[in-house]
């Protein structure tokens, strides 16, 4: 999945926004977004608004999809790591029978390490993918484990403690460090212990097909293990792996399918559920097909393994689902970018060899989130671009989305948080933010999203997969600046989305702000950047930084022994982020590896302590949570005496630790 990842702690007012050039954000709301705080992560409600407006057959449509989203998050727990299910038991039911002092200091940092699991999906950080480190002693855990047992503690339960407790058993999920063998030091799930990055990359380079025109997505939805000599590629299927959640998955969504608003709707279903009974992934790319034509219904929802920045070769997709209906007043903004798709392609800066002739399909939505699952629970992103296949892409078309209600919930929890104060360089720069970020950074999402991904093309031959650990890192960035691009262009004045030629300065201001220094509060001291689009935006502002010095474009500036940020000169930065853009585009397009590796090694992942600690205390002063992420809501079905649905409500009851748990009892399937 092409994806926008928040940093919540820079997040500006993110509300609906129309074409009518209006800045003004929402007005606030009595409605409780605020869940729960622990660790470096605030839990947040979102809401689901117009659900009611949907019509009978839609509420029911999206219930199903609802519960076809929820039964495959087991399948997320199990691809993140082998032990992860086993171990959210165990930690569950120490925490339900735990009949001491709930305040005693031991229990507290437990209770605290159980919610970072949750969050986490596992024992790895869901951003860092660092293994979560315990506060709580080991003896107080074997304590309440030998508490549950009459007998002997199993052994299996043992080897779980050690997990938990020793640091150098599966220490990184997601391990992306130079020169080390990525699928030997990762502990994902996607490959048997013992495989190494050799063998798997020998092994798909073996079965793909040279100069495949169509070529299908490799290893999505398999794992990968060896026998004897042999190495054998397992199918994520009904009768294969994760059957029994996959069977759950298709009996919801075959209920779906009874209630899909038109004949392509139900086609689109009945592909999906093809693609699970047989684990065959040209099917997968029919439904694909299929999907990404589908722009009549209302309801829409992604269903299947998908992102795959779990992989540390960027191959396999992590579960996950999102419904959701269109926000039809918003989506007039994202409507008028895909309409003009193609100007936007011919006027690129980019060699003409690298774009697209005729874009095709593109269409862009601003959406309602009715349910976030697997890989986009409890974190989730803003802005999705689907399908990923680049030659459906370039035949058939893209699907972008701004998922509204999410930003929505992000604005409503930051209000008065600090941020600026502390971190923009004087009042002119903070005023620029307050009147033009809520429009620009909502575009620049839009712009990424809609446009960025779908830009540029593959030329003959070139394997999707050739920049391997830096190919995720490089599409982001390749969308991130076609975005900030064109932010800066008097085209969106001229299609009505912008009513300053100034606006863009916003954003400008705001991204450079995040790549050089705000988002290193994300990161422990003395560790590298390693999640794909932190190291997207890192490379992007040291770059722009460094190719600016000679003009003075971007500076440091120090006052009161505070670093600040200061652009001197915008339209020269666009100009930078025109020529990276250019390069990146290059490298994409003809799979140049080497070209990949240097510009990530040399400007996204080596961190400057003296400015990552200064930033931390800064941080610390403010008591803003660097991660986000969500309950979500309850729908019910209201039934008449016969048993038919006459109504689905839509309600926000629970807290964290209750929707975790009743997750944990009512949808685990493996």
């Amino acid at each position: 999945m092409k994806r926008t990842i928040i940093i919540a702690t820079a997040m500006a007012s993110l509300l609906t926004m129309s074409c009518s050039r209006s800045a003004q954000k929402a007005p606030a709301d009595d409605f409780d977004y605020h869940v729960d705080r622990f660790a470096d992560i605030e839990v947040l409600r979102y809401k689901v608004p117009d659900f009611d407006s949907l019509s009978l057959n839609q509420k029911i449509l999206v219930y199903y999809l609802t519960e076809a989203a929820l039964w495959g998050r087991d399948i997320l727990w199990d691809q993140n790591n082998a032990n992860n299910l086993a171990l959210r038991d165990l930690l569950e039911t120490v925490y339900t029978n735990y009949d001491g002092n709930r305040d005693d200091a031991d229990f507290k940092a437990f209770e605290t390490y159980l919610k970072q699991v949750w969050f986490g999906n596992g024992i790895h950080h869901h951003y860092s993918t660092d293994k979560f480190v315990p506060a709580f002693s080991r003896e107080f855990l074997e304590k309440q484990i030998a508490a549950l047992y009459s007998d002997k503690t199993p052994e299996t339960t043992e080897a779980l403690v050690e997990l938990i407790f020793n640091p150098e058993l599966a220490a990184k999920r997601v391990n992306q460090a130079e020169g080390a063998d990525l699928i030997a030091t990762s502990a994902n799930n996607y490959y048997e212990a013992g495989l190494t990055q050799a063998e798997v990359e020998q092994y798909y380079n073996s079965i793909k097909k040279a100069n495949d025109p169509t070529p299908i997505s490799y290893g999505l939805n398999t794992r990968l293990r060896k026998d004897g000599d042999k190495i054998v590629e397992e199918s994520y299927r009904i009768g294969g792996l994760y059957s029994n959640a996959i069977e759950h998955i298709v009996a919801n969504l075959d209920s779906a399918s009874a209630y899909a608003e038109n004949p392509a709707q139900k086609q689109i279903i009945q592909s999906l559920i093809d693609y699970y009974r047989t684990g065959d992934l040209a099917t997968f790319d029919k439904y694909s097909i299929e999907w990404a034509e589908d722009t009549a219904s209302q309801v829409d929802f992604i269903n299947g393994f998908i992102e795959s920045y779990g992989d540390p070769l960027g191959m396999k997709g992590a579960w996950e689902s999102i419904v959701n209906f269109k926000n039809i007043p918003a989506s007039e903004r994202t409507e008028i970018l895909s309409s003009n798709a193609q100007w936007f392609e011919d006027n690129s800066p980019v060699d003409s060899t690298f774009k697209k002739e005729k874009v095709k399909g593109v269409s862009a939505k601003v959406i309602t989130a009715a349910i976030l699952a697997g890989d986009a629970y409890p974190a989730t992103p803003i802005g999705i671009n689907l399908p990923n296949a680049n030659w459906i892409r370039a035949a058939h078309g893209s699907k972008s989305v701004t998922i509204e209600n999410i930003t929505q919930a992000y604005d409503a929890a930051s209000h008065g948080n600090g941020f600026n104060e502390e971190f923009v360089i004087d009042q002119p720069t903070r005023d620029l933010i307050d009147s033009y970020l809520f429009i620009t950074d909502n575009l620049h999402t839009d712009l990424h999203e809609c446009l960025g991904h779908g830009s540029g093309r593959l030329l003959p031959g070139v394997d999707p997969d050739a920049l391997k650990a830096h190919g995720s890192t490089i599409e982001e960035a390749r969308a991130d600046l076609f975005a900030l691009y064109y932010l800066a262009d008097p085209k969106l004045i001229e299609i009505g989305l912008l009513d300053s030629p100034d606006a863009y300065k916003a954003e400008y201001y705001h991204y450079i702000l995040n790549g050089l220094m705000t988002q290193l509060m994300r990161i422990e001291p003395g560790k590298d950047v390693e999640e794909a689009h932190m190291r997207n935006r890192k490379l992007i502002a040291e770059w722009a930084y460094e190719h600016g010095k000679a003009d003075n474009v971007i500076e440091l500036v120090e006052r009161d022994s505070k670093t600040f940020i200061q652009i001197n000169d915008y339209e020269a930065l666009r100009g930078l982020f025109g020529e990276l853009l250019t390069e990146i585009q290059r490298i994409r397009s003809t799979g140049d590896y080497a070209a990949a590796q240097k510009l990530v090694e040399t400007y996204a992942v080596k961190v400057d302590p003296k400015l990552h600690r200064e930033v931390l205390d800064r941080y610390a002063t403010l008591d803003i949570a660097p991660y986000k992420g969500f309950v979500n809501p309850v729908y019910t079905p209201v039934r008449d005496s016969q048993g038919h649905i006459t109504d689905i409500l839509v309600s926000y009851p629970e807290n964290y630790v209750e929707q975790m748990l009743r997750y944990g009892k009512q949808y685990k399937s493996l």
